[in-house]
């Protein structure tokens, strides 16, 4: 499959291996399974979304040029620069966004990555582990055939912090237009995932849930 060149892609090479530098030094995250993410192929990433950074640990784990789908009001605030010059996708999220979802499956048919959150919002609350996971990332690989790599980011935002970890799990995809089914399995992984970080960073449900009030 011919894979086209997309907008921002020249951008992200220039900017991420800086970036990368920066937040290993400053946020010391600790990445897990990092070489269970496809080097090629459609792909789509899709994480748990505690905090504005989330995107950069997956940025960290693979050289592949990941293009994140952001709500569009990033794109008008103090970062919309790095946003736009990394080609991540605005979405509307007031609306059913067709161009956002167009392009995404552009990136996707011509072999490339798609980065996003299923629970479509960053979940601030202290007394949910998940949001209820929008169809989007299981519809987008029934469509195109992609693989889907789940992944779940835990752990404090902190300068040289003690446990923010992501960990990657087991690639799948979507073989039937059973798109509930998928996606009950998509939200479990990330659930799964997320506990294993806490047990291997010694970190209760509770503190996790409460840094959630306290995280950008």
């Amino acid at each position: 499959m011919a894979k086209k060149k997309f907008k921002g892609e020249t951008g992200y090479k220039i900017l991420t291996p800086i970036m990368r530098v920066l937040f290993r030094l400053y946020y010391n995250p600790q990445i897990i399974n990092k070489e269970l993410i496809p080097k090629e192929g459609a792909l789509l990433i899709a994480s748990n979304h505690k905090h504005l950074f989330d995107q950069c640990l997956t940025i960290m784990a693979t050289k592949r040029v990941i293009h994140y789908m952001a709500k569009k009001e990033y794109f008008d605030g103090k970062l919309a620069w790095f946003f736009k010059m990394v080609g991540c996708i605005p979405v509307n999220r007031a609306i059913h966004d067709e161009n956002a979802k167009s392009a995404a499956l552009d990136v996707l048919n011509s072999g490339g990555v798609i980065g996003l959150f299923p629970e479509g919002t960053r979940n601030k609350t202290n007394d949910v582990l998940l949001l209820d996971f929008k169809f989007g990332t299981v519809s987008m690989a029934h469509k195109t055939k992609a693989t889907i790599v789940p992944c779940a980011v835990t752990g404090d935002y902190k300068f040289r912090s003690k446990n923010l970890m992501i960990r990657y799990g087991k690639p799948f995809t979507v073989d039937s237009d059973d798109l509930e089914k998928y996606n009950k399995k998509l939200s479990k992984e990330i659930e799964k995932l997320i506990k294993e970080n806490l047990k291997a960073t010694n970190r209760t449900l509770e503190e996790e849930l409460n840094s959630r009030c306290q995280d950008a």
